[in-house]
């Protein structure tokens, strides 16, 4: 069984940047594809992105591509998603989340989840 923990969340200025951690135990971490999720005040939970779980491919929604950037250290049990060219709009708290179906977007297909991490821009 794989457990969560997010880490790196913060306030940032917009256009700034940040990088988020989510630290896995457990000894199947690396058999599992990775994505985050972010969930903004009033809204509904959204796909950010994943990447295989050998870090290979990776894929994005659109709001982010080009701005943010996903991997893994499967040595370390540990995802990274680093934002870049931050906007007001990615205020959020995020989650990282496993599953054992690379490139689904949905929650529901997804069995493991941390318990978020915040990250605000300021304008």
């Amino acid at each position: 069984q794989v457990q969560l923990v997010e880490s790196g969340g913060g306030l940032v200025q917009a256009g700034g940047s940040l990088r988020l951690s989510c630290a896995a135990s457990g000894r199947t971490f690396s058999r599992y594809a990775m994505a985050w999720f972010r969930q903004a005040p009033g809204k509904e939970r959204v796909f950010v992105g994943t990447i295989t779980s050998s870090g290979a491919s990776t894929v994005y929604a659109s709001s982010v591509k080009g701005r943010f950037t996903i991997s893994r250290d499967n040595a370390k049990n540990t995802v990274y998603l680093q934002m870049n060219s931050l906007r007001p709009e990615d205020t959020a708290v995020y989650y990282c989340a496993t599953t054992v179906y690379f490139g689904r977007t949905n929650e529901e297909s997804y069995n493991t989840w941390g318990q978020g991490t915040q990250v605000t821009v300021s304008s």
